[in-house]
Protein backbone atom coordinates (compact mmCIF):
# COMPACT_ATOMS: atom_id res chain seq x y z
CA UNK A 1 0.00 0.00 0.00
CA UNK A 2 1.43 3.25 -0.74
CA UNK A 3 1.44 6.89 1.27
CA UNK A 4 1.48 10.15 -0.04
CA UNK A 5 2.65 13.17 2.16
CA UNK A 6 1.46 15.96 1.36
CA UNK A 7 2.34 19.29 3.34
CA UNK A 8 -0.81 20.47 4.20
CA UNK A 9 -2.25 17.60 4.99
CA UNK A 10 -5.56 18.37 7.20
CA UNK A 11 -5.65 22.18 6.60
CA UNK A 12 -8.23 24.43 4.62
CA UNK A 13 -7.04 25.58 1.01
CA UNK A 14 -6.44 29.60 1.84
CA UNK A 15 -6.53 29.09 5.31
CA UNK A 16 -3.54 31.29 6.25
CA UNK A 17 -1.08 30.81 8.68
CA UNK A 18 -1.64 29.07 11.87
CA UNK A 19 -2.72 30.65 15.03
CA UNK A 20 -3.78 33.70 12.83
CA UNK A 21 -5.61 35.87 15.45
CA UNK A 22 -7.16 38.79 13.24
CA UNK A 23 -10.76 38.06 12.60
CA UNK A 24 -11.45 40.88 11.00
CA UNK A 25 -12.44 44.66 11.95
CA UNK A 26 -14.57 44.76 15.44
CA UNK A 27 -16.93 47.45 15.68
CA UNK A 28 -16.77 49.93 18.89
CA UNK A 29 -17.99 48.74 21.58
CA UNK A 30 -20.17 50.10 25.65
CA UNK A 31 -20.62 47.66 28.10
CA UNK A 32 -23.02 47.84 30.51
CA UNK A 33 -23.22 46.12 33.50
CA UNK A 34 -26.54 45.30 35.30
CA UNK A 35 -27.27 44.24 38.99
CA UNK A 36 -30.25 42.17 40.36
CA UNK A 37 -30.75 42.20 44.24
CA UNK A 38 -29.33 38.60 44.22
CA UNK A 39 -26.23 40.32 43.89
CA UNK A 40 -26.24 38.49 40.66
CA UNK A 41 -24.28 40.85 37.99
CA UNK A 42 -24.19 40.34 34.10
CA UNK A 43 -22.62 42.81 31.23
CA UNK A 44 -23.93 43.22 28.23
CA UNK A 45 -22.39 45.09 25.17
CA UNK A 46 -23.80 47.93 22.95
CA UNK A 47 -22.70 49.31 19.88
CA UNK A 48 -20.81 52.51 20.59
CA UNK A 49 -23.25 54.46 18.22
CA UNK A 50 -26.51 53.50 20.12
CA UNK A 51 -27.77 56.74 22.07
CA UNK A 52 -28.61 56.46 26.16
CA UNK A 53 -32.31 56.44 25.28
CA UNK A 54 -32.11 53.03 23.25
CA UNK A 55 -30.01 51.41 26.40
CA UNK A 56 -32.43 49.81 28.59
CA UNK A 57 -32.30 51.31 32.23
CA UNK A 58 -33.85 47.40 33.60
CA UNK A 59 -33.42 44.10 32.04
CA UNK A 60 -34.34 40.17 33.48
CA UNK A 61 -31.90 38.75 35.58
CA UNK A 62 -30.49 36.00 33.03
CA UNK A 63 -29.79 33.86 36.32
CA UNK A 64 -32.94 34.31 38.91
CA UNK A 65 -35.03 36.42 36.49
CA UNK A 66 -35.78 39.71 38.82
CA UNK A 67 -35.46 42.84 37.59
CA UNK A 68 -31.48 43.84 36.86
CA UNK A 69 -30.74 47.93 37.12
CA UNK A 70 -27.49 49.66 36.07
CA UNK A 71 -26.68 50.81 39.76
CA UNK A 72 -25.06 48.12 41.64
CA UNK A 73 -26.19 49.73 45.54
CA UNK A 74 -29.70 50.17 44.28
CA UNK A 75 -31.24 47.52 42.07
CA UNK A 76 -34.49 47.42 41.30
CA UNK A 77 -37.08 46.36 43.75
CA UNK A 78 -39.18 43.13 43.08
CA UNK A 79 -42.52 43.93 41.44
CA UNK A 80 -45.50 42.56 43.16
CA UNK A 81 -46.54 39.37 40.46
CA UNK A 82 -50.86 39.38 40.18
CA UNK A 83 -51.33 36.06 40.06
CA UNK A 84 -52.93 34.51 36.68
CA UNK A 85 -56.82 35.80 36.17
CA UNK A 86 -58.96 33.67 34.40
CA UNK A 87 -61.37 35.16 31.43
CA UNK A 88 -63.99 34.81 33.63
CA UNK A 89 -62.53 37.36 36.33
CA UNK A 90 -61.94 39.51 33.70
CA UNK A 91 -65.37 39.54 32.43
CA UNK A 92 -66.24 40.07 35.98
CA UNK A 93 -64.03 43.28 36.22
CA UNK A 94 -65.46 44.86 33.42
CA UNK A 95 -69.60 43.94 34.13
CA UNK A 96 -71.63 44.83 37.70
CA UNK A 97 -73.85 41.82 38.72
CA UNK A 98 -76.90 43.51 37.29
CA UNK A 99 -75.01 43.86 33.85
CA UNK A 100 -74.56 40.50 34.01
CA UNK A 101 -77.68 39.19 35.10
CA UNK A 102 -79.37 41.89 32.22
CA UNK A 103 -77.20 39.26 29.54
CA UNK A 104 -77.97 36.17 31.24
CA UNK A 105 -81.59 36.73 30.73
CA UNK A 106 -81.23 38.10 27.21
CA UNK A 107 -79.29 35.14 26.10
CA UNK A 108 -82.27 32.99 27.48
CA UNK A 109 -84.64 34.72 25.88
CA UNK A 110 -82.90 34.63 22.33
CA UNK A 111 -82.76 30.79 22.91
CA UNK A 112 -86.25 30.11 23.76
CA UNK A 113 -87.65 32.64 20.60
CA UNK A 114 -84.62 29.93 18.74
CA UNK A 115 -86.58 26.86 20.29
CA UNK A 116 -90.09 27.70 19.82
CA UNK A 117 -89.18 28.93 16.00
CA UNK A 118 -87.63 25.51 15.52
CA UNK A 119 -91.15 23.98 17.53
CA UNK A 120 -93.02 25.95 14.86
CA UNK A 121 -91.06 24.87 11.94
CA UNK A 122 -91.35 21.29 12.39
CA UNK A 123 -94.93 21.20 12.54
CA UNK A 124 -95.48 22.31 9.34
Amino acid sequence: MATTTSAIRGARVGSGPMGEKDQGFKAERIAVSYFCANNHSHTISYAATAEVAEIPAELDCPNCGLPAGQDIKNPPAVTKHEPFKTHLAYVKERRTDQEANDLLEEAIETIRQRRIQAAAADKD
